[in-house]
Parts: structure tokens; sequence; C-alpha cells
């Protein structure tokens, strides 16, 4: 069966692990994993016993003409999973799902987990239009994508880490002024998620009496 299983997993809270997922993992031939170590944990606790093969972004251009190989021939398809979310969105999966397009090999995506979804819905911002950009380059064409922003009327969406949220913040007053609306959500899905929303400088002010911890969504509108 040439079939490529594209399915997400909880960005926290493992509650989120569908039914449907659960079922796939179980009957595909492999789950190619982003950390084996961190998918072993998931799939040890929803008693999964597929094996699991590693498939990250250092890897992924030697095996994934071999992996589409592999897929043609085996009996119920591979599945594939990144550490949390929807494999492809800001993690490995496009390079994979784009070779089985172009060897006719079937793609199913699972509906699920992600990240940007509940961060967008939860900011009270304009999210009927919306642009995703994922994670800024860190340095070498970050600048650039912030000045074609500039001009962009939808809301924003952007991932980031906690070491570089303050920076982004500052960006944004740099590029597009104080009085912009943004939403930043912290841990989506986890025990300690947390929203806050303001102006850029009011949310520096807060992140600089309290140390940004965690994964962060940033929700930006400039309307």
């Amino acid at each position: 069966m040439s079939i490529l299983y594209v399915v997400p997993t909880p960005v926290g809270n493992l509650d989120d692990m569908t039914f449907r997922a659960v079922k796939v993992l179980n009957e595909v031939n492999l789950v190619l994993a982003e950390d084996t170590r961190t998918s072993g944990k998931l799939m040890k606790h929803f008693e999964i016993g597929t094996q699991l093969r590693s498939y990250h972004m250092h890897n992924e251009h030697k095996l994934v003409e071999g992996i589409a190989t592999q897929i043609k021939e085996s009996e119920n398809g591979f599945a594939l999973i990144s550490d949390a979310g929807t494999p492809a969105i800001s993690d490995p999966g496009y390079l994979l799902v784009r070779k089985c397009v172009e060897e006719g090999i079937e793609v199913i995506t699972l509906p699920g987990a992600t990240a940007f979804v509940p961060a967008l819905v939860t900011s009270g911002l304009p999210c009927d239009r919306f642009v995703f950009e994922g994670f800024l380059p860190h340095k070498k064409g970050r600048q650039k994508r912030l000045i074609a922003l500039k001009e962009e009327e939808k809301t924003i969406v952007f991932y980031e880490s906690p070491y570089r949220v303050l920076k982004l913040l500052k960006e944004f007053i740099d590029h597009f002024g104080d009085d912009v609306h943004v939403a930043v959500g912290r841990e989506i899905s986890k025990k300690f998620e947390e929203f806050q929303r303001g102006m850029p400088s009011e949310l520096i002010a807060s992140f600089t009496k309290r140390a940004p911890k965690g994964e962060f969504v940033v929700v930006l509108y400039k309307g």
C-alpha cells in the first residue's frame, strides 16, 4: 500500500492525541520520527509497538529517495511524525511529502494538533485572514523579511524561542511602530500555558521583569 500518513502529535497535553492518530500509528509498517527518544515516550504512553526510525532536518535530504522506495514496497504504508504538532509546519516533512507526490504515492494528512491555530484564535485579533511566518531567520534575511511584512495588512503569526522573543518585540517597534496589537502565547496546551496581550513596549516591560520561558507563538496585527 503506497501511502504516507502525516500524523500530528500533541504540542503539550497528551490528551490532544486523536483516536485516529493512535490507530494509524499502530497499523503502519514504520513510523518516521524527528527524535526517536521523544517519540518513543509518546509511543509507550499509547502502547504503540510500531518500529521507529529517525527522520529529521539533518538527514532528510539523504534519506528521502530511499524512504519513498520503501513506502512503495510496504504493505501498510509509513507514518511521519515530528516531536510535537503537525510535520512540515516549521518541522521536517515537506521534502518527503513532495517526493511522495512526485512518485505517485498517496499522502494522507490527519487533522490534529498544531500550536499556531489555538494561539491565533485565542489572541482575540482578526483571524479570518492571516499570514503564517513561522520562525524568522536568525541572522541573514531576518531584516529583509520584516521589511517585506511592513505592508502586510493581514494578521501575522510567528514562532519564536524564549531567547529571541524580546528581540522580536523590539524589532516590531523598529519596523512597525509601537501602536500595533500583539498577543503572545507560550507553552500552548501545556500546564503553564499563558497569554499576554498589548503593545510591544508593554510586553517588553513584562518580559524584562520576568524572563520568558517556553516556546512562543507571537501574533501581530497592525490594523
